[in-house]
């Protein structure tokens, strides 16, 4: 396939619908009797997921079925692999071989081995016995194949080496920075399979309880029909614009992407209508996969879903989901804002030709798609005020109430809809090509924002779970397809609403078997990357990576944030998004941390989590493997690797922002303010359009390059302003180690002391630092709160030492990696107290009147050449 594609052939339809299936849901489909087994077992599998979100699960089902949630979860997943996904290019697509069946069975079996032997595992505290440990054995090599088979190699080549590293890890073949004692079969076995550690951990949890409905959600919606008035709105409001078709391309991609785990089946899904049409305008097969690819990929760091990498960062992380998408909205958000300059500088760098004869103003579009935004974002919050009231007035009856209100607005909406004809799909190969007139098809799919309300509130404004949120969102959206195609009948005069009414079952029972499909791939590479997971906290390999990145990037921060972000790139090819956050978070996140603290750079756990997924998603971009860009070549008929290359060129914002954000968490918008989060909005938005254009060569006219240089200077200063601050003013004041606690006492309450602590490594015994941060507190003396937070000091021969912090204080974890009781001392070397100093954002005034010359010199230069503004 990759071949065909990378000489430039372009995919029949079929073939794409093959491409997306093989990759998303499997390849095989037969027919007869084995094809209604599958699919009655799809359906099963979706409707005990939505019966495990909902409110009544500890009701209907029993006990030890949700104790043991996640090893039928596996067990579904790794029978529905073996017969979904054929083993090699050869293997028939129509039926199923005798081997397959008997190793689905073996794998269901064995995965639900936890469930079945649940009492004697309890009883031996997970540790697995001579029978065990071959049965677990046998389980792991059964998931290694159903993961090669549904997600490619990259995911079970990765967790075997990690696996055989547990075993061998002692062996004289293995680099001695790396080497470790090894493990028996038996201590594995137990750590993989029987505990919670390794394939059953918090990964696969995960998916059991979050990632299944959200893919669910995303399905049915699909299915109802909102993912093709997406595209038509997205065409509607930009597709007459100059680059219309590539703008339209970027939003359609980022409405769709909200909800899909797959930026495989984004390219295909909304690129077999947007690339066609972006080459029509005058962009090159390359360029318009590459934009596709970039859109696309994007989705995935755009909550809600994030590719389900939002669920995990909650249990990594530690933080509620409400932060998790807090924190990561502005990046998605700027990316994509510069994401629609590229194409568009793009379009008049080319001048290009637009589509239609409509005449569309730009500022009337971006206005009219900001009122919309903002409209939609405030039904969402402002909903809370009438639901509160309804609760107040009628609190044990107010579920009834708001259900009959939500089926009355949906009600309304499907009326309006049923005004106009319900929408098709437009051939984008079509001599005339009549793009949607937005105020004429708007009203057709109105009724599709009420599952993503629903969603949107009881994540945002009722912070319930997000299975419980997922659970009502997809029961609204069991609603609508059993009724949208019956009542439209009623409300347009037709006689044949039983007709409606069944293919409004069969829409239903379709999307719940597509959810159930597409879930397999991601429930076996939650499962396979736990693996990964295990493998680090048994054998400390994280802290063996930190050693290895401290030595090759030789202590200088940027490099070894760089090196992270390469290795995280490696890591993650070939991985969907779930399982490539996964390996990376695992492996790299603590070790951006820990870095971090010994170079002074103390990073919010999220932030770091966030560096490393950017980086990790970038594989589906980049050649040899892009994924992503392989998919949207077989749609243009482009060469593969040189659209993998342009993709990765338009995605250097999304390769710049994570630095950004690692050393300004502002745009995190941690510990901000409303004004801080806004002003940081608008100056980020600014800032990423600057770097835009310098990278891009184009900002009024063709730079010059200086005029580059000067633009990526310009955008340098307005996302870090503390760093030109900083060179002018320090930003902390030395304070004498001795003195440290009386220094704590004039701290205002509130803010930070750094302290950094220098001493022998526990492990390798050369000397090594870290910084602490201590926060002063009203009322309490230094000496005191250093107590509390498990720092004994002690001064001798003019040196201030520090002793091994009580279990249980904040800082017994992060000190566990010293030698308190070595022949060197662990002291304290500096303490730094913050500073006074000037506004960082003064320096904002400068870079926006560089900005503003830079401007001023094209416009002159456009005059003398003749160039319309």
């Amino acid at each position: 396939m990759a071949g065909n594609q990378q000489k430039g052939r372009q995919l029949s339809e079929e073939e794409l619908q093959e491409l997306v299936s093989s990759s998303d849901a499997g390849a095989r489909n037969p027919v007869g009797p084995v094809g209604m087994f599958l699919g009655v077992l799809a359906l099963i599998w979706s409707l005990f997921q939505v019966l495990l979100a909902s409110p009544v699960s500890n009701v209907v089902l029993p006990g030890d079925l949700i104790n043991n949630s996640r090893q039928i979860h596996l067990a579904f997943a790794i029978f529905l692999a073996f017969m979904a996904y054929p083993a090699l290019r050869t293997s028939p697509r129509d039926r199923i071989p005798a081997q397959d069946w008997v190793m689905a069975a073996a794998g269901a079996t064995i995965a639900l081995y936890g469930y079945i032997f649940y009492d004697k595992l309890v009883q031996s505290g997970g540790l697995a016995d001579d029978t065990d440990k071959w049965f677990a054995l046998a389980g792991l090599v059964l998931l290694f194949e159903g993961a090669r088979r549904a997600l490619g190699p990259a995911m079970a080549i990765i967790a075997t080496i990690f696996l055989l590293y547990v075993f061998f890890g002692a062996s004289d073949m293995v680099p001695e920075v790396i080497r470790w004692k090894g493990a028996s079969l038996q201590k594995a076995m137990s750590h993989m399979w029987t505990t919670s550690e390794g394939v059953f951990g918090i990964a696969l949890g995960v998916s059991t309880k979050f990632v299944f409905l959200f893919v669910l959600f995303g399905a049915l919606l699909d299915k109802a029909g909102a993912g093709n008035y997406f595209i038509k709105m997205a065409f509607g409001a930009l597709g007459h614009l100059r680059g219309g078709p590539a703008k339209a391309a970027v939003v359609g991609s980022a409405a769709t992407g909200l909800i899909s785990g797959s930026s495989i089946a984004n390219v295909v899904t909304t690129g077999t209508f947007t690339i066609p049409l972006m080459k029509r305008v005058g962009f090159t097969s390359e360029q318009a996969g590459a934009v596709e690819v970039a859109s696309s990929v994007n989705g995935q760091i755009m909550p809600p879903v994030m590719g389900a990498a939002a669920f995990l960062m909650v249990e990594y992380v530690g933080i509620s989901y409400l932060e998790v998408i807090t924190h990561a909205f502005l990046p998605a958000a700027v990316s994509y804002i510069a994401l629609v300059y590229i194409v568009h500088l793009e379009a008049v760098k080319r001048n290009m030709p637009t589509l239609g004869d409509r005449v569309v103003s730009l500022g009337r579009t971006i206005g009219g798609m900001a009122v919309f935004f903002a409209g939609f974002a405030a039904l969402c919050y402002g909903v809370k005020y009438p639901v509160g009231w309804i609760t107040a007035a009628v609190p044990d009856g107010a579920g009834w109430v708001l259900s009959a209100l939500i089926f009355l607005a949906y009600l309304a909406l499907l009326w309006l809809a049923a005004q106009t004809d319900d929408l098709e799909p437009d051939d984008p190969n079509a001599e005339d090509v009549k793009l949607p007139v937005v105020g004429e098809i708007y009203k057709a799919g109105l009724y599709y924002l009420l599952p993503i309300i629903v969603l949107v509130y009881f994540l945002m404004i009722e912070q319930k779970s997000p299975g419980l949120s997922a659970f009502w969102a997809t029961a609204l959206l069991f609603v609508i397809l059993l009724t949208q195609r019956p009542l439209k009948a009623i409300f347009r005069g037709g006689s044949h609403t039983a007709n409606a009414f069944r293919d409004g079952v069969l829409d239903l029972v379709s999307g719940l078997i597509d959810g159930a499909r597409n879930m397999i791939g991601i429930g076996l590479a939650t499962a396979t990357a736990g693996v990964i997971v295990g493998t680090v906290t048994l054998t400390g390999i994280g802290q063996v990576m930190a050693d290895l990145v401290e030595f090759i990037s030789g202590g200088n921060l940027i490099l070894m944030l760089i090196f992270v972000g390469l290795l995280s790139l490696v890591l993650g090819m070939g991985l969907p998004t779930t399982a490539n956050y996964i390996v990376v978070s695992s492996l790299m996140a603590g070790v951006v941390v820990e870095l971090g603290a010994q170079s002074g750079l103390i990073v919010p756990l999220i932030a770091v989590h966030l560096f490393v997924f950017y980086f990790g998603i970038m594989a589906d971009v980049t050649p040899p493997v892009g994924l992503a860009s392989f998919a949207a070549a077989a749609v243009s008929g482009g060469d593969a690797i040189r659209t993998g290359f342009i993709a990765f060129f338009y995605s250097l914002r999304t390769v710049a922002l994570p630095f950004v954000f690692i050393f300004n968490t502002n745009l995190l918008l941690i510990d901000v303010t409303v004004v801080q989060g806004v002003v940081t909005f608008v100056v980020a938005t600014v800032a990423i359009l600057v770097f835009t254009a310098g990278t891009m060569g184009w900002f009024l006219t063709k730079n010059r390059i200086y005029e580059s240089l000067a633009l990526v200077l310009v955008a340098f200063a307005l996302f870090r302003p503390d760093y030109l601050m900083d060179r002018i003013q320090p930003p902390f004041t030395e304070v004498e180690p001795a003195g440290l606690a009386q220094a704590l006492d004039a701290v205002p309450a509130g803010e930070n002391m750094r302290i950094v602590v220098r001493g022998p490594d526990f492990i390798t015994g050369e000397v090594k630092e870290t910084t602490l941060v201590v926060t002063a507190e009203a009322g309490t003396p230094g000496a005191e709160l250093l107590d509390a937070q498990g720092l004994a000091l002690l001064e001798e021969d003019g040196v201030v030492k520090l002793e091994e912090p009580f279990p249980g204080t904040p800082f017994f974890d992060t000190m566990s990696g010293f030698d308190f009781y070595g022949d060197k001392p662990v002291q304290v070397v500096a303490a730094r107290a913050a500073a006074d100093q000037m506004p960082q954002e003064l320096m904002f005034i400068p870079a926006l009147l560089l900005l503003g010359l830079i401007a001023f010199l094209q416009r002159a230069r456009m005059s003398r050449e003749g160039v319309p503004a």
